[in-house]
């Protein structure tokens, strides 16, 4: 007769854990698999950036992290005594804010997408070239593509003005600035056309003090950067009233795209919440 009847769960001495059948394990195991090749692609990424592209940041190694981070969860989904210790509200929290940060990403990224191919009027009164790192070689690759964009627009549009922004960094030989107006002068590009705003260090300084040097209400300025950095750039600008302000995206490495898209999209968040756009 006792084998009738259940043990209480008091006098058990053994806790044991049903292998749940159906759906939910099979989307595990290939959300695990998922996550391992993510983690693998974005590892490899960030080798391949740091290898063969010259950085003035490290911020490419987010790239790292975000690979290790997806090969801990796939770990995570493959071991079920460790999936199931975590509590359910957590993996709940968890879920929520990881599928809520997407949404914002995918939100900031089609806003700094919208951008990547800003054309501007010609017969602009200024053009305004946004600093970036200076080498002892010359300019980065991302400022020579900025350079030769605003080249093309003062030869067609020889009554504009330029000015170059950009001081000088920890890391710079001289200021971003003088290297820019050497590299203009030496273009071709008449002297007397070309102002020098050397003290700034961030993007909104070089709008700000930039700003400084012609009429932000009456003017019309053309900003010149790269592609993935234009949509904050012009947003500060209106920000900092430049009333007729456009666009001139230059390009960048395609490698690089996705890191600077990523790394945008932080200084976005942050610029939004120094209210500077």
């Amino acid at each position: 007769m006792k084998r009738n009847h259940l043990i209480p769960r008091e006098k058990s001495k053994k806790v044991i854990y049903l292998d749940p059948r159906g759906r939910g394990v099979g989307e595990k195991h290939y959300g695990a698999r998922a996550l391992y090749v993510l983690a693998v692609l974005c590892l490899l990424y960030c080798v391949g950036i740091g290898l063969f592209v010259a950085f003035g940041s490290y911020f490419f190694l987010v790239w790292g992290v975000i690979g290790a981070f997806c090969a801990a969860w796939a770990w995570v989904l493959t071991h079920r005594t460790v999936y199931y210790w975590i509590p359910r509200w957590l993996h709940i929290t968890f879920r929520s804010l990881v599928m809520a940060g997407m949404v914002l990403l995918l939100i900031i990224e089609g806003m700094i997408v919208s951008q990547f191919h800003a054309t501007a009027q010609e017969g602009a009164d200024y053009v305004i070239i946004l600093g970036a790192q200076w080498k002892t070689s010359g300019p980065s690759y991302v400022l020579q593509k900025r350079l030769d964009k605003a080249i093309e627009y003062l030869n067609a549009n020889p009554e504009t003005k330029v000015i170059v922004s950009g001081g000088q960094g920890y890391n710079e030989p001289i200021s971003e600035a003088e290297g820019m107006q050497g590299y203009l002068e030496t273009a071709g590009i008449d002297p007397e056309r070309i102002l020098v705003e050397d003290a700034s260090t961030n993007t909104t300084q070089n709008l700000i003090f930039s700003g400084e040097l012609l009429d932000k209400s009456e003017d019309s300025v053309v900003v010149i950067t790269n592609n993935f950095h234009m949509f904050r750039a012009l947003a500060i600008a209106r920000k900092q009233g430049y009333a007729h302000v456009e666009g001139l995206s230059a390009g960048t490495y395609p490698i690089t795209v996705p890191n600077n898209l990523l790394r945008e999209a932080f200084g976005v968040v942050k610029d939004f919440m120094a209210n500077h756009l």
